[in-house]
C-alpha cells in the first residue's frame, strides 16, 4: 500500500489542506443531515460527512478524511480518544508542528 501522509491540523489551519488528508482532534456536538458538526481544538466548528455512526458526543476523536473546503472533511474513519483530553494542549502541539521553523522538518518528503 504506499504511503500515506495525514497532516494533523485544526480549524484555523484547514483551508490551508483543501484536498489533501488530514487529522483533526475534536468533539462532537450535533448530528445535522450534512454530517457531525464538531468543536475542533482550537473551539472552532467544523463539519464532517459520512459515517455519522462512527462519532459520538460521549468522546473526543480524531477525525481522518479529506478537506473538501476550509469548514468541511469527508471523513475515512476515525479514532476515539476517550472522554477526557485536553484540547488545548493539543492545539498548541498542532500549532508549533505547523509553525514555520519546524513545519520543514516535520512534513518535509
Amino acid at each position: 500500500m504506499g504511503d500515506f501522509i495525514s497532516i494533523r491540523t485544526n480549524s484555523a489551519l484547514l483551508p490551508r489542506h483543501v484536498g489533501k488528508t488530514v487529522r483533526l482532534t475534536c468533539k462532537p456536538t450535533k448530528l445535522t443531515a450534512e454530517g457531525w458538526k464538531v468543536q475542533a481544538c482550537d473551539g472552532g466548528e467544523v463539519t464532517v460527512t459520512l459515517l455519522p455512526e462512527a462519532l459520538s458526543p460521549d468522546a473526543y476523536f480524531e477525525v481522518i478524511g479529506s478537506v473538501l473546503d476550509g469548514t468541511t472533511i469527508k471523513m475515512f474513519r476515525s479514532v476515539n480518544l476517550g472522554i477526557d483530553i485536553d484540547m488545548a494542549l493539543v492545539n498548541d502541539t498542532i500549532n508549533l508542528m505547523h509553525d514555520p521553523r519546524f513545519y520543514d522538518k516535520i512534513f518535509s518528503e
